[in-house]
């Protein structure tokens, strides 16, 4: 063609280049667009023959684009205008409703700057293009059976024996856009399906919904509530970003619900299937029922009813709207609202009147002690023997007269970690038992530990024998426990007779988590058969090469034992944990097995397995001021310990009575409520009266002296 068609070729073709970057979707424009028949289906006449006529068939986009030439930019040519092209029109009817989606926007083929006679061309057809999509939505996602679309160029021998040659729209295809015939009709049903569920999700769920249910999962309220945590949280996220497209006061309604259809083409590639189809899972139906009005508590029990065994019963109550409602008013009433908001404590909230001993430094944040200028002291002496003895005599004979105290960090301790936490006013009432606004968290090492990721699965982990396991991707690994004469507990006999007995089984069926668990347990170390134990682990299904290697956590009458195994466990490989023999006299005593609590590891910024100086011994707020209330711990506070995360304000047994009839909530509002994050905070190790354990403690005075401190 004349005219400088290569030119306006070329810009169509560049433009299809950019556009493949970002996915190609296809737009109706004609009343039947082109579907792609299954070749197998067709004979090669029936094929012609439709293919005729597909093309004599009226199109309102090639009637569009030959309309469009101005006066005298289309001259006729033979019979024909010179632009009224067979090759050219199948291009146009294949690809001329095609776009793409950039940053929420349409963008066609025809969106370039070409100049000249062809710029009305490609302005009307993108304005033809556009106004179909605002009009209509997306049709499908863009599919063809063939590599390439059009014809680069042809030859036409004209009356005279000459040649003339033709250029035309071509271009090639990225190998995503191109499928067998049989292959198209499916994947687009399947796109289509998969864009209209999630489109519906995003429509009918509301975030109220939503965020009820993640709130029941972070209380531990459903069955294996834990595994469909990552799909809420993920369909939440776009929740929020479909809500602002619909809510934003731009254009008209119709240009808001083509945003937030926009958004969901885009997000079917990149959004996995437990999110993207969420309505039609269990816990979408929970979260439909949640949306549509119907009672916490009803709606919750049909979703036991379709996941959890016949005799699952619930971990933690539940808590409707109307519960919060009224707890939020007797909060108000009584005047506690702003003593829920907390944060960390530092020492110059506390008085020496408060603590045990507390080294030079502290003393002075405390404005009570006098810098006398310091003397030079006698010569240290030094002792050899470990000497044990109870906190007790520790605090009451040693303390008072300890200059400097350090303290040794074991694996062992990182359950112990605890924060001191503070009214954010101090002016505000208050509301614990005791008489005074404090009070701690304990978290545990981390804030995704062993015990707590047990917990959160609805597993047990107060019983006096625990053996936790945790991993770090999709593998079905198998926690074995094997008793005193051969019995063994795990995922295929979860219940001995003697009671011991495996709660939480993760993975089994299919990667639902990467951070599952498994926990065996005996209650009572009293149902422990006396005699020679070994602890395994088995790798029942290999899915992955990643994230390998697993974590054991053996808990026994308050000590902890930690084992790590830093490889890859090849499928049905076992890995011997840990062997140990089980006396009612003697506890644990360890043959054989993976070494535990002597590898360093850091926690809050604490190096394990290393002596560490101490600011503070306190008693916890319970004791303050001469009062006893509840159990007692003591709290070690350590120079340079710093919590990662924020904590938790407060726990329901800490709360006066005057809240016991609101704890349902509270139970809530205390998780919600944590401090935010800071690099001033008193932090270290914590010890409770009614746990066995133990603490190394470097004391200088007049003597230097390693002591073992028992609890």
């Amino acid at each position: 063609m004349s005219l400088n068609f290569r030119d306006l070729s070329k810009a169509i073709s560049k433009q299809f280049a950019k556009m493949t970057t970002t996915g190609l979707f296809r737009v109706t424009i004609d009343p039947e667009p082109e579907v792609e028949a299954p070749a197998a289906a067709l004979s090669k006449k029936k094929a012609k023959e439709l293919e005729r006529e597909a093309a004599t068939k009226p199109s309102k986009i090639w009637d569009t684009y030959l309309g469009a030439f101005p006066e005298g930019a289309n001259p006729m040519y033979l019979k024909r205008t010179e632009h009224d092209c067979s090759c050219c029109r199948g291009f146009i009817k294949k690809l001329g409703s095609v776009v793409s989606i950039v940053n929420g926007q349409i963008v066609t083929l025809w969106d370039c700057e070409v100049g000249g006679q062809y710029q009305p061309v490609v302005d009307k057809m993108a304005e033809l293009v556009r106004a179909s999509a605002l009009a209509n939505g997306i049709h499908n996602l863009f599919l063809h059976k063939e590599p390439v679309v059009g014809v680069a160029k042809n030859r036409q021998l004209l009356p005279d024996k000459m040649v003339k040659e033709w250029e035309h729209f071509f271009v090639t295809l990225p190998g995503e856009c191109v499928a067998t015939g049989e292959q198209i009709g499916p994947k687009q049903s399947d796109t289509r399906a998969t864009h209209d569920v999630m489109l519906r999700s995003l429509k009918e769920l509301t975030l109220d919904s939503v965020d009820t249910v993640l709130d029941l999962i972070a209380q531990n309220s459903l069955y294996r509530g834990e595994e469909q945590k990552f799909a809420v949280s993920e369909f939440r996220k776009l929740k929020i970003e479909f809500d602002k497209l619909g809510q934003r006061a731009v254009g008209s309604a119709g240009a808001a619900a083509q945003r937030q259809d926009l958004f969901v083409w885009t997000r079917l590639k990149v959004a996995p299937p437990s999110v993207t189809r969420i309505r039609n899972t269990a816990i979408g139906t929970l979260l439909v029922e949640l949306s549509e009005g119907k009672e916490l508590e009803d709606a919750v029990k049909g979703f036991e009813k379709m996941v959890a065994p016949t005799n699952y019963k619930r971990p933690t109550a539940l808590v409707t709207k109307a519960m919060i409602a009224k707890a939020q008013e007797k909060l108000q009433e009584l005047g506690f609202m702003p003593s829920l908001e907390r944060r960390y404590a530092v020492i110059e909230d506390i008085t020496v009147r408060n603590t045990i001993w507390a080294d030079r430094e502290a003393k002075k944040a405390m404005n009570v002690f006098d810098d006398i200028a310091a003397r030079i002291p006698e010569k240290s002496k030094s002792l050899d023997k470990v000497e044990e003895m109870t906190i007790l005599d520790f605090t009451t004979k040693i303390l008072p007269v300890t200059k400097s105290l350090e303290v040794m960090v074991e694996n062992g301790h990182a359950g112990n970690f605890v924060s001191l936490i503070a009214p954010a006013d101090p002016t505000a009432k208050l509301m614990f038992k005791w008489g005074n606004g404090f009070c701690w968290d304990y978290a545990g090492g981390n804030a995704d530990s062993l015990k707590e990721r047990v917990k959160r699965a609805g597993g047990k982990v107060d019983a006096d024998f625990c053996a936790r396991l945790g991993w770090s991707n999709g593998d079905d690994l198998d926690l074995h426990l094997i008793e005193p004469g051969g019995n063994r507990i795990f995922y295929g006999a979860k219940v001995s007779r003697t009671g011991g007995q495996l709660d939480v089984d993760m993975n089994a069926g299919g990667p639902q988590s990467r951070t599952p668990v498994e926990n065996i347990f005996y209650a009572k170390r009293e149902q422990m058969p006396e005699g020679t134990y070994l602890l395994a682990v088995n790798q029942y299904n290999q899915r992955e090469r990643i994230d390998v290697g697993f974590e054991v956590e053996l808990s026994f009458d308050g000590v902890t034992y930690n084992f790590h195994y830093e490889k890859a466990v090849s499928h049905q490989q076992t890995i011997p944990v840990a062997e140990f023999k089980y006396t009612r006299k003697d506890g644990l005593v360890f043959s054989k097995g993976l070494p535990n609590t002597q590898a360093s590891r850091v926690v809050w910024g604490i190096p394990t397995q290393t002596f560490r100086k101490v600011r503070v011994v306190m008693a916890s707020p319970n004791h303050w001021d001469g009062h006893g209330v509840g159990n007692r711990h003591t709290f070690f506070m350590l120079d340079g310990c710093l919590r990662e995360e924020k904590a938790r304000g407060f726990y329901n047994e800490f709360l006066n009575a005057e809240l016991d009839a609101h704890r349902k909530v509270l139970e809530i509002v205390g998780a919600k409520m944590k401090t935010e994050e800071s690099d001033r905070q008193l932090s270290g190790l914590g010890f409770s009266s009614t746990q066995r354990n133990h603490l190394l403690c470097k004391v200088a005075g007049s003597f230097t002296r390693t002591l073992k401190v028992t609890f």
